[in-house]
């Protein structure tokens, strides 16, 4: 089974930029996509960005559009979730996730076609 770490958390000013990654230990599925959720106190976790990772296609989630970038390095196996222009509201736990058998057409913003997830890494912005 994949297992995912997150790095790249912590504590950031309004407008600052940070990037965050998950390297998954293996990746040997042909329709495999990955995504990134995030978590705020009291609320449910929502989707932020995924992509497949064979077609390169991506998704995001309208609250992060134009802000936020998803990218992919094959060779390391690694996500990672560009985070510009953060806001007070952006602040929350990012859980990266892998999807195993998500074929192009799969909806990426759906948590129940992920199979695998990691623990999550906390980011806090500052006014």
């Amino acid at each position: 089974q994949v297992q995912l770490v997150e790095s790249g958390g912590g504590l950031v000013q309004a407008g600052a930029s940070l990037r965050l990654a998950c390297a998954a230990s293996t990746r040997t599925f042909s329709n495999y996509a990955m995504g990134w959720f995030r978590q705020a106190p009291g609320k449910e976790r929502e989707f932020v960005a995924g992509i497949h990772w064979n077609f390169g296609s991506t998704s995001y989630a309208d609250s992060v559009k134009g802000r936020f970038t998803i990218g992919r390095d094959s060779g390391k196996n690694t996500v990672y979730l560009s985070k510009n222009r953060l806001k007070p509201e952006d602040p929350s736990v990012y859980y990266c996730a892998a999807a195993t058998t998500c074929r192009s057409d799969c909806p990426l913003q759906f948590s129940n076609v992920y199979v695998t997830w990691g623990q999550g890494t906390q980011v806090t912005v500052s006014s």
